[in-house]
């Protein structure tokens, strides 16, 4: 009632990317103090032993993840985690620092409870996230590591970019993600492609080969791939042995919004997110698992209200990630999900 009445009102005055900043650094501050952080948790982390999720030979506390974007350089998994999180994914993060693009850059549609951005991979670079990392004191939460590539590295060089995030970041994440699905860095989506994408899961995958502890990779994908495109993907990670699939990234399409044409022209390019997702990304979840039974998922678009989530899972997601759903719905939102899984179970 708090976040619904007073906080999200608030923020919504600010321009988005700065009330992001406002807010996770208020809930950071939170997060310092012993007394209020003690509050929060009991109030929001509560866990049940019947969530306890086995994926991929990890341990997940439950299956809520938050999704890559929202903590791309490390700063807040602590903090985020104090809010009830199974996991947390951080980055994209690139080998070099980079601005992103021009702000302004992410853009709210309240009328369907979406967002639209064009960050472009703003982070401060793979070293500082190791720092970070390395510093990692509090917090045991599950972390993923989303890796791509810089914006000024051409796409036949792009397998370097992400060996070297790859091999910096190996020792301090539990599993990578190979983002080739983001819509905000040119030519970054035609990495999809079956000889490009072939060729630069091939080389993740020998890098893991190379290690003594074995971690997993996934591949993250876009909602706007054709059955066609889908079904050379499920042959690609089989052929290539990658470990799973995170569907889907941001959309392209702006079918169907509340928000009017005009509004949505002026906001220009970027990946749209929020409740328009929601049917196109189950669809995508739903596709995959009838195409293979086996495969691991992680679901993620949409995810809006306790139900979707349900419906995620039951299409056969093995986890769940939200990130759009938390700036509307606010911080209670993974504990109304993981209440709506166990009523479900």
């Amino acid at each position: 009632m708090i976040y619904k009445y007073i906080l999200k009102p608030a923020a919504f005055l600010f321009d988005p990317e700065k009330a992001h900043h406002l807010g996770t650094s208020f809930f950071k501050i939170i997060n310092k103090i012993p007394l209020l952080n003690i509050l929060v948790e009991a109030s929001l982390k509560k866990e049940d032993a019947r969530l306890e999720t086995e994926f991929l030979g990890l341990k997940f506390s439950n299956p809520v993840g938050l999704a890559a974007g929202f903590d791309k350089d490390g700063k807040y998994y602590d903090t985020m985690s104090s809010l009830g999180f199974g996991f947390i994914e951080i980055g994209t993060v690139t080998p070099k620092p980079q601005d992103g693009n021009p702000k302004q850059r992410l853009f709210r549609l309240p009328k369907d409870r979406g967002i639209i951005n064009r960050m472009g991979f703003n982070n401060e670079g793979v070293d500082a996230l190791v720092i970070r990392l390395k510093n990692r004191r509090k917090s045991n939460i599950i972390i993923g590591g989303n890796i791509g590539k810089n914006k000024v590295t051409p796409n036949e060089d792009a397998v370097l970019d992400y060996e070297i995030c790859f091999e910096k970041l190996f020792p301090y994440v539990d599993y990578f993600v190979v983002n080739v699905s983001s819509p905000n860095t040119p030519n970054l989506r035609s990495l999809q492609d079956k000889e490009p994408l072939t060729k630069l899961l091939r080389h993740v995958i020998s890098l893991k080969a190379n290690k003594k502890k074995q971690k997993p990779v996934l591949l993250k994908i876009a909602p706007d791939l054709t059955d066609g495109q889908l079904d050379d993907i499920l042959e690609i990670l089989k052929s290539e042995n990658v470990d799973g699939i995170i569907a889907t990234n941001t959309t392209i399409s702006r079918d169907n919004l509340k928000t009017s044409d005009d509004t949505v022209k002026k906001i220009g390019n970027g990946g749209l997110s929020g409740l328009p997702l929601q049917k196109r990304s189950l669809e995508v979840v739903k596709y995959l698992r009838n195409k293979n039974a086996n495969i691991p998922i992680i679901g993620v678009g949409g995810i809006s209200e306790p139900q979707h989530a349900i419906e995620m899972l039951n299409a056969g997601a093995n986890l769940i990630q939200v990130y759009s759903g938390l700036i509307y719905q606010g911080p209670s939102f993974i504990k109304k999900i993981k209440k709506a899984i166990l009523a479900n179970l």
